[in-house]
């Protein structure tokens, strides 16, 4: 087939790149930057700022049979425009663009924060059984919340379309999750929040591809995974303190031990809101309430639905993973 990937240059988008390669489909990517590591792969790259409706109408103008729309504005700061501009208007546009160039197959990059509640942990549950969030204090998932929406209401007779919702991706290559922990593990100011007991799901890279494919061969109008949202994961719930520690020691780093209670971690949180909103500060606040809610909480989900919908099942484990991760930092 012919695809397009829009966000093909981050984390994520690259894997799915190297993985539509490797079962011979043609491959493009759409985002606002040309990446040097996508023209080693050879994938045609088209620059475009998905916020922009003309843009994103003439890269699809090109007979493209699917699209993966990955591409999003994630972290934990920012104005809420910014990320409705790229979260929401990004994925009206796409919608639009496949409906405006008779393309049939949605495959959309959606994510667990979309039903975050507050501290109500989510265990070995399926997308089915889990209600979208409501008041979540984040606008990353507020955002998401709604691109995912109208991704599975855009499904119809015309358009096939689905949302995944990887969890926690890590692996090689990982420019965002590992160099923060590494850095904050490293300079002494990492804290587990809680007791670090909770079990959480995290996905693997290439897992997290693999699924991304799968789907995508198994979507149709009509399909059994047409119209809806499926969890993703590794399927291997760790307590927190495990994950982190073994992402850690997999990058040469110092285990974290220490802990705050959730109650002061979520106070914290409060705080830095406030001063990341009124003074000009940089970065992202190193605490905020939607983090220390979901670092403090159960988040493991059920891969029935996938397996049973589009195959996937999760071909690296999480001790394989930590392996490989470890090989590609050199220790």
């Amino acid at each position: 087939m012919k695809l397009l990937v829009t966000g093909g240059g981050g984390f994520l988008g690259q894997a799915l790149c190297r993985a539509l390669l490797a079962h011979g489909h043609e491959v493009a990517s759409f985002s606002r930057s040309r990446h040097a590591a996508l023209d080693a792969l050879g994938v045609r790259q088209l620059q475009g700022d998905l916020a922009d409706r003309e843009a994103v109408l003439a890269a699809l103008a090109e007979g493209f049979d699917a699209v993966l729309h990955n591409a999003a504005k994630a972290g934990t700061w920012g104005s809420y425009q910014s990320y409705f501009d790229a979260n929401v208007t990004g994925t009206r546009n796409v919608i639009a663009a496949c409906r405006a160039h008779g393309i049939a197959r949605l495959v959309h990059t959606s994510t667990p924060s979309v039903a975050h509640r507050a501290t109500h942990p989510v265990e070995g549950a399926s997308a089915d059984e889990v209600p979208y969030g409501e008041g979540v204090k984040a606008h990353y998932a507020t955002t998401k919340i709604i691109a995912e929406r109208e991704v599975l209401a855009a499904n119809d007779a015309a358009l096939a379309t689905v949302a995944l919702r990887p969890r926690l991706i890590w692996g090689p290559g990982d420019t965002q999750i590992l160099p923060k922990l590494v850095e904050r593990a490293r300079s002494g100011r990492l804290r587990l929040v809680g007791s670090g007991d909770n079990l959480v799901d995290t996905t693997y890279i290439d897992n997290a591809a693999q699924a991304h494919v799968d789907a995508l061969e198994h979507l149709h109008v009509g399909a059994a995974c047409a119209g809806r949202a499926y969890f993703i994961s590794n399927g291997e719930p760790w307590p927190l303190r495990e994950v982190l520690n073994g992402l850690l020691r997999a990058a040469g780093a110092p285990e974290v031990h220490k802990a705050l209670p959730f109650r002061a971690a979520y106070a914290i949180g409060a705080v830095c809101e406030m001063l990341w909103t009124a003074l000009p500060l940089r970065g992202d606040p190193p605490m905020t309430r939607f983090l220390a809610e979901q670092l403090s909480t159960a988040h493991w989900y059920s891969m029935a639905p996938a397996t049973r919908d589009f195959g996937y099942v999760p071909k690296v484990s999480m001790a394989e993973g930590l392996a490989r991760l470890q090989a590609s930092l050199g220790r």
